[in-house]
């Protein structure tokens, strides 16, 4: 003769369910402890999806200039390489968006840090700046920090947007202070935006390998998704 079951076993309470069911009674639902919260309630996770985005739209918005506040991704290379970035920075590399003036580079290099923000990471630090602007800023008395702070702080932080890159002038100290910075970030996977009016290669040898120099040149073209922008010049008026 087979043993009783204990009145709680899982045996017993599937017999019970098919029992009330059979029925068309209604099966009693164990009493968690907990209740049901509403999507705009703390402990939801819609409700803290949206709290991490708005935290990380505000530190765009404050790194984005007025110009490109409505900036958004539509190139499906640059969104896809926003979405690596944002599902694992240390996969994501470097992006460079290349092509001639007025063809959207810098629209689209604040339009995938705005997915990324956008994507409700855990974290989101930002700076972006033009080549120009960056080496005014590491030259001695350049920068309240200090330009070692300056060369750490871009290397360090986790999402770099490096604009105009080969619109400096050309010296030793701007290719040294580009490696510095570079080097640290592809060592640490960490990703960064990159545009540029030159190509990365062309048979004249006016390119950004030559701009930038060898040591770069090589670690961009292990690091880099290269996105190619075409077109006339939008500012310009037809």
């Amino acid at each position: 003769m087979p043993e009783p079951q204990p009145l709680g076993s899982a045996r017993v309470l599937r017999r019970i369910e098919r029992t009330l069911a059979a029925r068309g009674l209604p099966v009693p639902q164990p009493d968690t402890g907990r209740e049901v919260l509403s999507p705009d309630e703390p402990g939801h996770p819609d409700f803290h999806r949206r709290q991490r985005v708005e935290f990380a739209m505000n530190r765009w918005r404050a790194a984005a200039p007025h110009r490109y506040r409505d900036a958004t991704c539509t190139h499906p290379g640059i969104a896809a390489w926003a979405d690596i970035a944002a599902a694992d920075e240390h996969e994501a590399g470097a992006l460079l968006i290349t092509g001639p003036l007025g063809t959207g580079k810098t629209h689209q290099a604040f339009g995938a840090l705005r997915r990324i923000a956008e994507s409700a990471p855990t974290r989101f630090e930002a700076v972006a700046t033009t080549a120009p602007d960056m080496f005014a800023l590491l030259r001695p008395d350049g920068s309240p920090r200090g330009s070692e702070e300056e060369v750490r702080r871009l290397a360090r932080i986790p999402l770099l947007l490096l604009d105009d890159v080969g619109a400096e002038k050309p010296s030793e100290w701007t290719e040294e202070a580009t490696y510095r910075i570079l080097n640290e970030r592809y060592n640490a996977c960490r990703p960064m935006v990159i545009t540029s009016n030159l190509p990365v290669h062309s048979a004249t040898g006016h390119d950004l390998a030559a701009r930038l120099g060898g040591r770069i040149a090589s670690r961009l073209a292990e690091m880099a998704t290269v996105v190619p922008m075409t077109g006339t010049d939008r500012r310009r008026p037809t």
